[in-house]
């Protein structure tokens, strides 16, 4: 990790985004599209909407992303004899032509989104291409990269972000292919829209080609699989499939996106011992609202400085004004001070590690959940803590990671998130 804040250098080469000929379910052999459809791997709030999406439909992706059985070795095995059942019995057909895909998501709210779906070259850090913001965890990376490797497939497309100019070839392509009837049209139960065009015209790929390969682009979520693509290109001689992985990559100039905060789930950490444990070190209250309000108020007191929200035993506890000294004996020196001062900075500093004893990267002892909701039923039904973040700025996230810096890890959601499901990349097919 840098941590001195240097810019990083200038990239060499720029985004190389190729076409790939997509698997897509085959509506006819299944319930319909949105049935078979997830959120990411890591939103998947488990075991409660694992069991959800398992009984939506029969060939729900979640068989694929979060397999099911007693190891990790039968668990891949088994998506991957999965996989092969599925483009056995027509379930998961191949797209005729290579193309980009354009995907667009929207809400009832006015959001919308589009970008481009394609198989971005995997790069080196070094090269300055794609920016991370945040660490990842070995033990998630190893087990992405057993289950890629057994299934031989981009199973699900991380997101990643770049700042085009709005009026480029690559943003022209994008609304012109949403102008056309689209591939496939689904609303799923989360009230998001979900449509798919297909670009193969190979003077528009061409022209898509050479416009991002002028940019850079942060990695806005899908990091373990970032650093997955990278461990699998690194077993397998080059040239080959492997050189490349599944993206969405979306134009923020033209399609903000937002950002939403990851929430932490202590197990094993009763509400009551966790607050007795801040006892002069930060200033603790009780709220007696509804969580809405709550959320409200941690908002107030974010704008002052490091604020948390703790929950598990039927209340809201708003945790402000850490003693500076503590914090200056516990956040690591030699990093930019807009890092040092980040909430999660000081949640895994000076709260996971210094005051709660807690191993941030232990699945036994921490839990990230995206949802707010779930992560308060969840340690009321388990008798653990439930932490609540506000959200880290967008403009912060991105002023880091041009200095080379990473953000504690899951610092952030970026999204709306691309579904898991609508289109797939095999690597030997």
């Amino acid at each position: 990790m840098n941590t001195a804040g240097h810019p990083p250098a200038t990239p060499r080469r720029g985004l190389e985004l190729i076409p790939f000929r997509g698997l897509r379910y085959d509506p006819d052999r299944v319930g319909s599209l949105a049935a078979v459809t997830s959120p990411p791997y890591d939103v998947v709030v488990r075991p409660d909407g694992l069991h959800h999406l398992e009984s939506a439909d029969p060939h729900n992706i979640v068989r694929l992303i979060l397999p099911q059985a007693d190891t990790p070795s039968a668990r891949n095995e088994q998506a991957a004899d999965t996989l092969r059942r599925w483009l056995a019995e027509g379930v998961l057909t191949m797209d005729p032509k290579p193309g980009l895909y354009v995907y667009e998501q929207s809400d009832g709210d006015g959001l919308l989104q589009r970008g481009l779906i394609g198989a971005l070259r995997v790069s080196d850090p070094a090269e300055n291409v794609v920016l991370p913001h945040e660490d990842v965890m070995p033990h998630v990376v190893a087990d992405r990269a057993a289950l890629m490797r057994a299934t031989r497939a981009n199973l699900e497309p991380l997101l990643l972000t770049y700042r085009g100019n709005g009026s480029s070839a690559a943003a022209v392509a994008v609304e012109r292919a949403a102008e056309r009837p689209p591939l496939l049209s689904t609303t799923t139960e989360d009230g998001f829209s979900h449509r798919l065009w297909s670009i193969t015209d190979p003077a528009t790929l061409a022209g898509v080609q050479e416009d991002l390969a002028r940019y850079q682009a942060l990695i806005a979520d899908g990091h373990h699989r970032w650093a997955t693509y990278r461990c699998l290109r690194a077993e397998h001689p080059s040239p080959s499939a492997w050189d490349y992985g599944l993206v969405l990559l979306v134009d923020t100039a033209r399609y903000p996106l937002r950002v939403r905060a990851i929430h932490r789930l202590l197990h094993g950490l009763p509400v009551a011992d966790a607050l007795a444990a801040l006892a002069g070190r930060f200033r603790v209250r009780h709220l007696d609202k509804p969580l809405g309000e709550a959320l409200a108020a941690l908002a107030d007191a974010a704008e002052e400085g490091n604020a948390f929200l703790l929950a598990g035993d039927g209340a809201f506890h708003l945790v402000d004004r850490p003693d500076p000294d503590l914090l200056a004996r516990t956040v690591p020196a030699g990093h930019p001070a807009a890092w040092r001062t980040l909430d999660t900075t000081v949640l895994h500093a000076t709260l996971l590690e210094h005051i709660w004893g807690i191993p941030e990267d232990s699945p036994a002892h921490v839990a990230y959940i995206h949802d707010t909701a779930a992560t308060v039923e969840k340690a009321e039904q388990d008798g653990g803590t439930a932490v609540l973040l506000h959200p880290v700025r967008e403009e912060v996230v991105r002023d880091l990671a041009r200095q080379g810096v990473t953000l504690p890890r899951k610092s952030t959601s970026f999204g709306p998130k691309p579904a898991s499901g609508l289109v797939l990349r095999a690597l030997d097919l």
